[in-house]
């Protein structure tokens, strides 16, 4: 297993842990979920209530974790031969290669797997076979304070060296806004790797499926990105601001461009903000802007389970994707859906959802059934905040694809 995450900060926020009294004969089934927002917490405690009320003989338990601390909580039980029943996470290959987890088949029904969108199951094929679900999915875009940019006499950028003026421009104009948003945190960080990366014409990997960490073209991404940092366009924080702070920051007028999900607005008037915001494309340094595609799973741990608590199992994704609780859950967070029914309802019932659909189904996504992803992940997260204390780029970027590549 991967010894890389033991080594993460100590377990810091269990956001909700929701029990429920267990009879003799009950089956029970736990959860460890990832928390996306203000809401989170709160859905779940509804869900399990529903469930274990619905659900006469199962037992159900929800832990929401943060997203700083959810690996190490994960991998913490696995080592303790305590592996949740269920996982709602981003990974999976790292515990595929370890034969840690159930085909995904044998625990979901025909009816709910085939709710789902075939691209998105393919990003948790390896070997044929489909070892997670997709939990829901977010694209990336380009937010911007209209006001701002306006007040300041700027366009929004496409380029970076139109980005570098435009930061330059909106800092001479008022020097308490940060003009630009940076997360290099164990929570995003591998995501800014992807924004810079991806749009200099680099990546995870090469066209032949291969790490390519250290390529030119990614050397010269990181170094762009720190470099805004050094320059004194960014928050001053990267490697501790995370994604919830720059939306926070955001929201109330502090920042005044940030890379963020289809979810912000949401997550804006959540927080009780109020900002004249518009969308656009990543800025990029060559070829076409490339959106982030993010999609999270579900999978199920090889606990050894009888038929009757694997049927339990099975029950608990049916009523999860059920259509109407699911599109209440894609919702509740603003985030796009996984499955067909939940696209059609989450389109009608916010038409400005529909293109981020579409936006979703063309982005790139992170590499992650392959086996390597999550120290890859890691990996990529130390070369920027070592690259942040004045470490050079290059070396690091070496030293991780060696590493990584054997």
């Amino acid at each position: 297993m991967n010894k890389k995450f033991l080594a993460m900060a100590a377990v810091a926020s269990m956001v909700a842990a929701v029990p429920a009294v267990c009879s003799a004969e009950d089956v029970e089934i736990n959860v460890i979920a990832a928390e996306y927002g203000q809401n989170t917490a709160d859905w779940w405690a509804n869900f399990v209530e529903d469930f274990n009320n619905d659900n006469a003989g199962i037992k159900l338990t929800v832990e929401v974790v943060s997203w700083n601390d959810i690996y190490t909580v994960v991998n913490t039980r696995i080592q303790g031969n305590n592996a949740p029943d269920i996982l709602n996470i981003d990974v999976f290959a790292d515990y595929q290669a370890d034969g840690l987890l159930l085909p995904a088949q044998d625990y979901v029904s025909e009816e709910t797997y085939a709710k789902m969108y075939p691209s998105f199951l393919e990003q948790s094929v390896v070997d044929d076979v489909v070892w997670a679900v997709p939990d829901l999915a977010s694209a990336r875009a380009l937010y911007y304070n209209v006001d701002i940019l306006e007040a300041a006499g700027v366009e929004v950028p496409t380029t970076w060296d139109e980005l570098t003026a435009a930061c330059e421009a909106i800092k001479a104009y008022d020097d308490s806004i940060y003009p630009w948003g940076i997360d290099m945190t164990t929570d995003e960080g591998q995501a800014a790797f992807a924004y810079y990366t991806w749009n200099n014409g680099g990546g995870f990997v090469d066209e032949n499926g291969d790490w390519a960490l250290n390529s030119d073209a990614n050397v010269e991404a990181i170094e762009y990105a720190i470099g805004l940092v050094n320059a004194g366009y960014t928050n001053t924080d990267p490697a501790n601001n995370t994604r919830y702070d720059l939306q926070d920051m955001f929201g109330a007028g502090q920042i005044a461009m940030v890379i963020a999900p289809n979810s912000l607005p949401t997550y804006i008037a959540d927080g009780g903000h109020e900002v004249n915001y518009a969308v656009a494309s990543i800025p990029c340094n060559t070829g076409e802007s490339v959106s982030a595609g993010v999609m999270d799973r579900f999978m199920c741990f090889d606990n050894g389970y009888s038929e009757e608590e694997l049927a339990a199992i099975t029950t608990f994704f049916d009523y999860f994707y059920d259509d109407a609780r699911y599109s209440d859950w894609v919702l509740m967070e603003g985030f796009l859906p996984a499955t067909i029914a939940g696209g059609e309802a989450v389109a009608a019932a916010d038409e400005s959802m529909a293109a981020w659909v579409d936006i979703v189904g063309s982005s790139k996504f992170y590499p992650t059934a392959k086996a390597e992803w999550a120290d890859v992940k890691q990996g990529v997260i130390d070369v920027e905040q070592r690259a942040l204390l004045g470490e050079d780029v290059r070396t690091l970027l070496d030293e991780l694809q060696a590493d990584i590549a054997g």
